[in-house]
């Protein structure tokens, strides 16, 4: 009897513990179990939306633009390559007026970019304008 007694205790603190986990306010055994399922899958699902958001900034590149005298040195690093990103780049410099005067590039799973553009034609592009081109660039890259 007392086996059977001390097992029933168990069983009901382990429900209670699950009850408080799970934040359930049901008083049946079968209504807490149901709560902890709904629980459990309010759960997957928020480890998938940590799973995207986390694809999503990965995907983000980084872009720094600093003003030289005569021109912008322009770093750019994406966690991800992706086919045509290096000419969507430098289209995005030659749609600034900016002409690449050196280089250094590196896109075998990751992708790597550093350059010195030459002073652009259009003297209202400042650092800030190569920076928002080239990320907008790269995006729409990663997109299609």
């Amino acid at each position: 009897m007392t086996s059977r007694e001390q097992k029933k205790g168990v069983l009901h603190e382990r429900l209670q513990l699950l009850r408080s986990v799970t934040n359930s306010s049901a008083p049946s055994k079968a209504s807490i179990i149901v709560d902890a399922l709904k629980y459990i899958e309010e759960l997957k699902q928020n480890i998938e939306a940590c799973k995207r958001d986390l694809a999503e900034e990965s995907c983000l590149p980084m872009v720094t633009v600093e003003t030289l005298e005569k021109g912008f040195l322009i770093n750019v690093f994406c966690d991800k390559n992706c086919p045509g990103l290096l000419v969507s780049v430098l289209e995005a410099f030659e749609a600034l007026g900016l002409e690449v005067l050196d280089a250094s590039i590196s896109c075998t799973d990751s992708f790597r970019l550093e350059a010195v553009g030459g002073e652009p034609q259009n003297e209202s592009v400042d650092a800030q304008m190569v920076r928002q081109v080239v990320v907008q660039a790269v995006k729409k890259c990663a997109e299609s």
